[in-house]
């Protein structure tokens, strides 16, 4: 063996540095004069020797844990380094003999901000490449002056494991051979100034169980069973579908299940109860369980700290198989600050925006994506994408929709830079949701996403493509969160009944817009923490009020044009507010509680006001239509009472009524459609078996020749008090 040319003090210097660019243009082996180069970079090794078939050879010191010599040999051997320490021997596969494992295409789309499947590209994945088994990693850092791989793979030491960059993409990549899946990993970032900071992967598919956060390599093996689920679930238009949905904080629902655990109880709790879908708030990894989730270090992990992937694809699975659809709050919004995860990731802003004052966010302490970088972009809407394909979600739920599309939210006069066209709006925002929702749509069948969104922002359900009034594109949500509905609604319904006749019309407002948007009526987590307390306590009067309360607004919810969303807890009237730490108040349940029929009727109303749901198109099927709904009187503020018509697409009709009085109104006249000789009761909030005081119309409801509330027919009812009660043609 020939002593080999030793490298430049720059290349050696930068190489040591982790700050080279090229570092498989220095170690690995090249053909020279005279033969062929090896180099390998081993510190604290005693000595390196080449191993191939009929080759052994030991390479030369060169100080600093380089070694290196040249062999007389023409053709680059299959060949191996046998590394001699103090206390053992290794023999490894050298990472810096193989090619890039990533492609050329996979390159030019993520340029492009067009690689839908971005998690393919990016992050490390198991593979077989030129005859060996390994681990690819990539990342994405283009400040970066040098990336190293760093895990208990090489005792955190990532002297021996630079990556190269691959030109212009930005992108850093290694194969490292002999690393499987279940390492943990993260990568040391040389920062333009020199500096370094040691990262997780911000396309991890696995990350450790919070507080710990290295990034671990993942290889799902799972097989879906959902296959009839899949097929089927997209066969109607989800506005023009029943759907009924259960917001689940998983960690505290029962708390110290696992995935698999949660398995076996909450697909079959949900289908009892007869909601459509649950909704999970988010499961990205995220570092601060007080966030409940809402501040992500991991988009592309579910949290580790009730199992692994493939154990969330069997919850997941389970509640497919028992009918039950699988919607997932989705935070593109913003992400936390923590020096290990996305902020200034390569020593410079590249996942925030450039501008400190468009990067933080004035309320939550947090970092706004820069929309407007195609690369990140790409990085969100590929998110998306990711868990509808990779975990057959079945919706997402997007959080926060307002903070995004408006440069002056939550900021004050002077703190904010107008668009190019002197407006609020942010521009890139929009496009970036416009993207994300044709992409999702057009790549995942059956799936739809909704926004939460607070304003009155023209356009959220409206078709991409279709232009409205202010010049925007639509959006292209599915459905939008109607938090114009809660706000009113809960005001209302926290009024003393006296005083309910002069907050009457913040009930019928939602009407007026109700057609404006897709809508979903939610009465989610964030109204019953942080001192807004739980819905039965919101509610005026003693027990039997407050709980009466409840159900006669849950029957009217139900009713109202518009999807549910009811959080868990209230679907038995607990009284305290949802707490991350403890969950529901399951023992309000248990047989031996002496008030459990209070609560247990709560539910038994719950479970009936989904069955009768679903199985009455009038509900659901014209939910986006205004020839769906009728009022047959918006104006009994004096009564508090609501009554109205809703119609399927046959015409086949729906009364409900609310009585919102303490009071029991006999012979209340509602004006009817004609052709109906009469009606009978199909749900009554005041049912005892509901904790009712019984006050029920027992009898069909013949409509007699009265004109009233401008029908020429009408009936008689006994309106319960605080109670909703539907009518169906007898």
């Amino acid at each position: 063996m020939r002593v080999a040319a030793p490298l430049s003090d720059e290349d050696r210097g930068r190489l040591l540095a982790g700050a080279h660019h090229d570092p498989h243009g220095l170690l690995g082996v090249h053909p020279v004069r005279g033969g062929l180069l090896f180099r390998a970079l081993r510190p604290y090794a005693k000595s390196v020797t080449v191993l191939g078939k009929g080759l052994r050879a030991t390479l030369h010191p060169e100080g600093d844990g380089l070694f290196a010599g040249v062999l007389p040999l023409r053709k680059i051997p299959d060949y191996e380094l046998l590394v001699e320490y103090d206390d053992t021997t290794v023999t490894a596969r050298d990472p810096y003999r193989f090619l890039p494992a990533v492609g050329e295409l996979d390159l030019h789309l993520l340029g492009e901000g067009r690689h839908e499947q971005l998690w393919q590209a990016l992050g490390a994945r198991t593979m077989d490449h030129q005859g060996a088994t390994g681990t690819r990693f990539t990342l994405w850092a283009p400040n970066a002056l040098g990336v190293r791989v760093v895990g208990n793979f090489n005792y955190w030491d990532g002297t021996a494991f630079p990556m190269r960059s691959l030109g212009s993409s930005g992108v850093w990549e290694l194969f490292l051979p002999g690393v499987g899946a279940g390492e943990l990993y993260k990568f040391e970032i040389t920062r333009p100034d020199g500096s370094r900071t040691v990262r997780a992967d911000p396309m991890a598919r696995r990350t450790e169980c919070p507080p710990a956060n290295a990034s671990v390599v993942e290889e799902s093996h799972y097989r879906w069973k959902d296959a009839d689920w899949m097929a089927r679930r997209g066969e109607r238009p989800v506005h023009e579908a029943p759907l009924s949905v259960y917001e689940v904080h998983l960690p505290s629902w029962r708390p110290g299940l696992t995935y698999r655990q949660l398995a076996m109880q909450l697909p079959s709790y949900v289908k009892d109860l007869g909601f459509t879908h649950v909704e999970l708030m988010p499961v990205s990894e995220h570092p601060f369980g007080g966030s409940w989730g809402y501040q992500v270090t991991g988009f592309y992990a579910p949290t580790a700290r009730m199992g692994t992937p493939d154990d969330f694809r069997f919850l997941i699975d389970a509640l497919h198989q028992a009918g039950i659809g699988v919607l997932m709050d989705w935070v593109p919004a913003h992400f936390p600050r923590d020096d290990w995860a996305l902020a200034e990731f390569d020593g410079r802003p590249l996942y925030e925006h450039g501008d400190p004052a468009r990067a933080a966010h004035p309320d939550w302490g947090t970092l706004e994506f820069d929309y407007g970088r195609t690369e990140v972009r790409n990085f969100l809407v590929a998110n998306a994408v990711y868990w509808c394909e990779e975990f057959h979600i079945d919706g997402l739920r997007v959080d926060a929709v307002a903070s995004m599309l408006y440069l002056d939210y939550s900021r004050e006069e002077g703190g904010w830079t107008p668009n190019v066209h002197g407006g609020r709006e942010n521009l890139d925002a929009v496009a970036f949701l416009q993207e994300m929702n044709a992409t999702v749509y057009r790549r995942c069948p059956g799936v739809v996403t909704i926004a939460e969104e607070s304003t009155a922002w023209d356009g959220v359900t409206r078709a991409t493509h279709h232009v409205g009034p202010g010049g925007f594109g639509g959006l292209g949500f599915g459905l939008k969160w109607n938090m114009g509905w809660m706000h009113d609604s809960l005001v209302y319904v926290s009024k003393e009944p006296v005083h309910r006749k002069y907050h009457h019309g913040e009930m019928t407002f939602s009407m007026i817009y109700a057609y404006s948007e897709n809508y979903v009526l939610p009465i989610s987590h964030d109204e019953v923490v942080h001192g807004k307390r739980s819905l039965v306590s919101k509610m005026p009067g003693d027990w039997w009020q407050q709980r009466a309360n409840h159900r006669a607004y849950l029957g009217y919810m139900w009713a109202h044009p518009g999807k549910q969303l009811l959080f868990m807890g209230q679907e038995f009237a607990q009284g305290a507010e949802w707490a991350e730490s403890h969950g529901p108040d399951w023992w309000l349940l248990d047989p031996s509680y002496e008030a459990e029929p209070d609560h247990r009727g709560v539910r038994d109303l719950v479970r009936d006001l989904n069955r009768r749901y679903t199985a009455t198109p009038a509900l659901w099927e014209r939910d986006t239509d205004p020839a769906g709904f009728s009022w047959i009187d918006g104006d009994a503020g004096e009564d508090n009472v609501f009554s109205f018509l809703r119609f399927a697409a046959d015409g086949a009709p729906l009364i409900s009524v609310t009585n919102f009085s303490p009071v029991v109104r006999h012979a209340y006249r509602l004006g009817v459609p004609d052709h109906i000789p009469a009606w009978h009761e199909v749900l009554n909030t005041d049912d005892p078996r509901y904790g009712g005081s019984g006050v029920t119309n027992p009898e069909a409801l013949k409509a007699e020749p009265t004109p009233w509330n401008g029908r020429s027919s009408s009936i008689a009812a006994v309106l319960p008090p605080l109670a909703t009660i539907w009518l169906r043609p007898a």
